[in-house]
């Protein structure tokens, strides 16, 4: 299985300047300000990287992010220029602002883990009494997030804390906060019409050279985004019982189910292969309930190579 993911690469682009590793993508700078990003086939939860990639998994979630980038480029501009290559997008380098814009329209996650440890207070923003898990908000909470360097753990922050320490400048975070409440507003009308809610996601902005400041990375993808299947939700919460997702979140189950939380001193489970091909196809589903199309699978033979050969093109053009 190993050769038919792609869970590293070591290109050298013309005119490369720099290469950046995230925990999923990896992020080639060239010159001319423009940056070709890899989606790999790396799986994170509990922000570790699991040992074995998920066939798919990079070229679903890099489809879903463009698809969402042009559903949304007519409220929020975004860095994304093409798409060479199923895993890769290729757009403006950008310096990124050091937070997540995390936005929450329910009570789920982290959000509902802190509520049972008796917080009511989440980033500076209150939680109002009295809700159970996955209650809907009285209206959408923004619940930021420092970015986390590889493999640390992202921060909660207030809004507070981001200007007091200058992290972002007022006027800076007043447009953040603006595209944050429309993208998620996009977001929710388009989980609609395919008979979900979007429950939770994260944005990420960047400011272009000429100090625009853009949408980046990836947006709506079950990575970055919870979401429910809208039918039978009311059911389920009236009988307390858990609802029925479309995220990541069943890796992270199943990690828990294992003991493993990402905790110190605490081992990861074995993926076995059978697993992982579950994995890929939740995947799939999640691709084909999210967009509303059919997902066609690319080649899986010699993948670093058609990636390479498809930006070489897209660069010499």
């Amino acid at each position: 299985m190993s050769n038919k993911t792609i869970t590293d690469t070591n290109y050298n682009f013309p005119g490369q300047t720099h290469v950046y590793k995230g925990k999923v993508r990896e992020v080639y700078s060239l010159q001319n300000d423009l940056l070709v990003m890899i989606a790999t086939d790396r799986l994170s939860a509990f922000d570790v990287v699991m040992p074995k990639g998920i066939p798919y998994k990079g070229q679903i979630l890099n489809q879903i992010a463009t698809k969402m980038m042009r559903d949304t480029e007519d409220l929020v501009p975004n860095w994304l220029e093409a798409t060479p290559d199923p895993n890769v997008a290729v757009g403006k380098k950008c310096e990124p602002f050091k937070v997540e814009m995390v936005i929450r329209g329910y009570m789920s996650g982290h959000a509902a883990r802190e509520y049972k440890a008796g917080k009511r207070m989440l980033c500076g923003v209150a939680m109002p009494e009295g809700m159970q898990e996955n209650d809907k908000f009285p209206t959408p909470i923004i619940t930021p997030a420092t970015k986390a360097e590889m493999g640390d753990h992202d921060e909660d922050i207030s809004k507070e804390d981001i200007l007091k320490k200058g992290i972002v400048s007022a006027e800076d975070y007043a447009i953040l906060e603006d595209y944050t409440y429309k993208l998620f507003q996009r977001g929710t009308e388009i989980a609609a019409e395919r008979g979900l809610i979007l429950v939770d996601t994260k944005y990420e902005f960047g400011k272009t050279a000429d100090g625009k400041i853009v949408l980046i990375d990836e947006i709506h993808t079950p990575d970055s985004s919870r979401y429910f299947y809208a039918d039978g939700y009311e059911e389920r919460q009236q009988k307390g019982e858990a609802q029925k997702q479309l995220s990541k979140e069943f890796v992270r189950q199943w990690l828990i189910s294992n003991g493993f939380q990402g905790l110190e001193g605490q081992q990861l489970p074995e993926m076995t292969d059978d697993y992982i091909e579950t994995v890929s196809e939740r995947y799939i589903e999640l691709y084909e309930n999210i967009t509303g199309e059919q997902f066609v699978k690319a080649g899986l033979d010699a993948i670093d190579k058609r990636i390479e050969d498809n930006v070489l093109n897209y660069l010499n053009k």
